[in-house]
């Protein structure tokens, strides 16, 4: 389950409503109501929190942010894009990872979902990982 206060408009997450799930954007909070607004394309929803799901760090999701995949000799995997690095210990573990942009690194000692990995390049690049549809 997540949780209201680390979700962020910009951010995808998965949304459902009586068992159906779409993709959406955030894009806007209601705090009093711990309710989010989602762009799903066609027109916008509110959920409650509790009908919102995280999706999973993978190299598809990063692929879909167009970050370019780089397997390094001693087995490590790095992504980038632009100045903004994340760092593998071997291919397809997300279970920890340093990610950095310029002089700031940052060490993630467990796995993360797609919208934490956005916060983090926004508080660190002041852009939003965002510019792109992801499906």
């Amino acid at each position: 389950m997540l949780k209201y206060n680390s979700i962020q408009v910009g951010d995808y997450v998965v949304a459902s409503n009586q068992g159906d799930e779409v993709l959406g954007e955030v894009v806007r909070l209601n705090p009093y109501n711990k309710q989010v607004c989602i762009d799903t394309g066609p027109q916008n929803f509110w959920y409650d929190i509790s009908d919102i799901a995280p999706i999973a760090l993978s190299e598809s999701a990063l692929q879909e942010f167009k970050f370019h995949k780089q397997v390094l000799s001693d087995g490590t995997v790095k992504y980038s894009k632009g100045a903004f690095r994340v760092l593998l210990p071997k291919e397809n573990d997300f279970s920890c990872m340093e990610i950095w942009y310029r002089e700031e690194h940052r060490h993630i000692t467990q796995p993360i979902f797609v919208h934490e990995l956005q916060n983090h390049f926004h508080e660190m690049t002041k852009v939003y990982l965002n510019d792109i549809p992801f499906d």
